[in-house]
């Protein structure tokens, strides 16, 4: 028993640990060489909620400040940020399925119906750093978290802020390793 319970608290602490962002990058790069940024001239425009555009831009120019990096005209930034919230669609159960039956022994009946099922659409924040000799991207993150339409200003801001602090607490990559 006490080894079934170790063995419990010791999965629940490494789910605890799994990322909350995916982060890729271009592994050629020298990262060091960036020093400066601007937002590119068309980064949020498939955002779907303007306000939650403003706390993007917002904890993103905080996130890149705390890097020392400074923010600069596009047509003299080392990196363009480029970012978007995709929209996704999932279904959702929501409630209890019904079910009754009957029976004797080792034999009995029984009849179910599943919980209704509704589509959702949730907002993926995904940002990209994009070289602006190369116009390549050299660096891009993607939440596995999602702005949901029922949270509060509150709730999108505190998760706007969490979700950009934790993607580039992995820049530049190689630090975190």
């Amino acid at each position: 028993m006490r080894g079934l319970i170790l063995s419990l608290v010791a999965a629940l602490s490494l789910a605890g640990c799994a990322s909350n962002v995916v982060t890729d990058y271009n592994d050629s790069v020298v990262f060091g060489h960036y020093a400066t940024w601007a937002f590119a001239p068309d980064a949020g425009k498939s955002s779907f909620v303007s306000l939650d555009g403003n706390r993007v831009r917002t904890a993103i120019d905080r996130a890149l400040t705390r890097k020392a990096m400074r923010q600069v005209p596009a047509d003299e930034a080392d990196l363009l940020v480029n970012w978007q919230i995709v929209e996704e669609d999932r279904l959702e159960q929501s409630g209890l399925g019904l079910g009754f039956g009957f029976g004797t022994g080792h034999f009995g009946w029984g009849l179910a119906a599943p919980p209704p099922v509704r589509q959702v659409t949730e907002g993926k924040l995904v940002v990209e750093l994009v070289d602006t000799d190369t116009q390549q991207v050299v660096w891009r993150a993607a939440s596995r978290r999602y702005l949901r339409e029922g949270q509060s200003p509150e709730e999108r801001k505190t998760l706007i802020d969490e979700v950009v602090t934790e993607m580039f607490s992995k820049y530049p990559p190689g630090l975190d390793e």
